[in-house]
């Protein structure tokens, strides 16, 4: 479906134009943006707007990283946007000119439309292509924060918690956690290494007027990760710290059964002995052999718990 929308040279913008209107005289500049587009619609990147072979490629098929490409006359970017509960990865590509912004998306991308839906109030957004791009990609670093703060918190409640929970469960728990830090990071990062590029670029008209906006943005990816790396630290040492109770828990345990059965040692060995039943063996017939030995069994097992106790073992 296409969406596209004029500033006309009253800087007013205008919604719902054709492609035709839009390109005409009337209108400074335009934005296209082609939200799950049909096969028609697609073939609107090579007959109307006559887009590098390359680019359209990238935009049909699912590129990992974000990245930037110069082209003659306009500027390609692959952004990523982050879903809220599995942080799976959805395109967003972008073609910038003087002109004209075209966004494409084979999926419905709620970024693009809250800035499509506010893009008439944003006084900042109207004012160019290059700041329409600076606004998406604004709204799309802000939204990684959330996700970020929210995995900081599991963490956060795993670390004070550590003596309260399963050690199996919040275990795959940290795991769970650390590969949604790794999606993080792989898109975080080249979008960080994407803004350093637009900042240090020559080939952007004006970016000049436009790079206090951009480094802010690029603060904030870089601000993301930092807490990236934090919380993967964060996350190997409360790994750790479970491994170690649940190390220590372990020991005690043993501990606790060696304790007991080196108590049953002797008594074993007692009992065994006077059940070999050899006929001259003199307590076996005497009258009070029996009580002889559980008074013995008893005293041996008295001497090993005061062993023991001085040796702090219990």
């Amino acid at each position: 479906m296409l969406q596209i929308i004029g500033m006309n040279k009253n800087k007013v913008i205008e919604r719902n134009i054709s492609l035709e209107e839009a390109k005409s005289s009337k209108y400074t500049w335009f934005w296209v943006d082609m939200n799950e587009p049909t096969q028609e619609e697609i073939q609107l990147l090579t007959t109307e707007f006559k887009f590098h072979q390359l680019a359209i490629e990238d935009c049909l098929e699912y590129v990992q990283r974000p990245k930037l490409d110069y082209y003659e006359g306009y500027h390609f970017l692959i952004l990523h946007e982050l879903q809220k509960l599995d942080l799976e990865e959805t395109e967003i590509d972008i073609f910038v000119s003087d002109h004209f912004v075209v966004t494409f998306h084979m999926h419905r991308s709620p970024i693009i439309s809250q800035v499509l839906e506010n893009v008439h109030t944003d006084r900042r957004a109207t004012k160019s292509p290059l700041h329409l791009t600076h606004r998406i990609i604004d709204e799309l670093v802000d939204s990684y924060f959330p996700l970020m703060y929210r995995l900081e918190d599991e963490l956060a409640d795993l670390e004070v918690d550590q003596m309260k929970k399963q050690v199996h469960n919040a275990v795959e728990r940290l795991y769970d956690i650390r590969t949604d830090l790794s999606k993080l990071r792989r898109t975080i990062l080249p979008t960080r290494d994407l803004l350093y590029r637009i900042l240090n670029s020559n080939r952007f008209k004006d970016i000049s007027e436009h790079r206090i906006y951009f480094e802010d943005i690029h603060d904030h990816l870089m601000k993301l990760s930092d807490m990236i790396e934090a919380n993967r630290d964060l996350a190997s040492d409360i790994r750790e710290s479970y491994f170690s109770l649940s190390s220590e828990k372990m020991n005690g345990i043993m501990k606790t059964l060696t304790i007991i059965s080196s108590f049953f040692l002797p008594l074993t060995f007692i009992v065994g002995l006077y059940g070999m039943n050899f006929h001259y063996m003199p307590e076996l017939t005497w009258k009070y052999g029996y009580l002889f030995v559980l008074v013995i069994m008893g005293f041996v097992t008295l001497l090993m718990y005061i062993f023991f106790k001085r040796k702090g073992w219990f």
